[in-house]
């Protein structure tokens, strides 16, 4: 029997590990059973289990007031900007360590799939995430596909409400962060350690970018959906 539901779902979203890869090499995360099941005569018995993370990790979210002060913060940020059409620009077969994703990249998917329309999340693929098991190659000391500075005054031109990508970051250190710079400083989000981007077709996908709703956070994991209809 078919499914009502008119969407096919998509998970974009890493499992969160104690091994995963991580921005300074210990990715904070710890998943601890405090309480086992313990089942006693009619009792219902249950696992209690306590997290330990870091804000930035896995699949997560920078919020504008990640680097900016006085800008929006995890709780603040609009469901009507967390959910939102998806732009997947895929430049997987040209991305390698020192790639950096251009201007000329983005125009050209534009004339191939029309302009990013306003109220976009991009996602740009680099197809990095095949590192993701080993957190060392992921990792790589820093030197991963990211993006132009150029790139995001362009997205900003166009409005969008976020940028995504399946890298630690879509700036390198050592670069001056431009990219958390401009779009972060114009309330902008940030999604990074995007999964399983290459299912996205490059549009007609609505993406829901769902973090842990925290008080003043500047980062927070995320579940990273989204919806094509079938």
């Amino acid at each position: 029997m078919s499914s009502p539901f008119p969407y096919t779902s998509f998970d974009l979203t890493h499992t969160l590990e104690e091994t995963i890869p991580s921005w300074n090499g210990s990715c904070g995360f710890h998943q601890v059973t405090k309480l086992d099941y313990t089942p006693k005569e009619n009792e219902i018995s249950f696992r209690v289990q306590q997290l330990k993370m870091h804000a930035g990790i896995g699949t997560h979210l920078d919020a504008p007031a990640h680097c900016n002060l006085g800008t929006l913060s995890i709780e603040q940020l609009s469901l009507n900007h967390l959910i939102a059409p998806c732009v997947m620009i895929d430049l997987s077969v040209a991305a390698h360590e020192r790639y950096t994703a251009s201007v000329e990249e983005v125009q050209t998917f534009e004339k191939a799939h029309g302009m990013i329309d306003p109220g976009s999340f991009v996602i740009i693929r680099t197809g990095w995430e095949r590192f993701w098991k080993e957190p060392e190659r992921y990792h790589n000391n820093y030197l991963f596909p990211a993006v132009s500075a150029e790139v995001a005054s362009l997205l900003l031109e166009r409005n969008v409400v976020g940028l995504g990508i399946d890298t630690l970051s879509p700036d390198r250190p050592g670069e001056g962060f431009p990219v958390h710079a401009t779009l972060l400083g114009a309330n902008k989000y940030i999604v990074e350690n995007i999964a399983n981007s290459a299912l996205l077709p490059p549009k007609g996908s609505i993406t829901f970018a769902l973090p842990i709703k925290t008080h003043r956070g500047t980062e927070a994991p995320m579940r990273l959906v989204a919806l094509i209809k079938k």
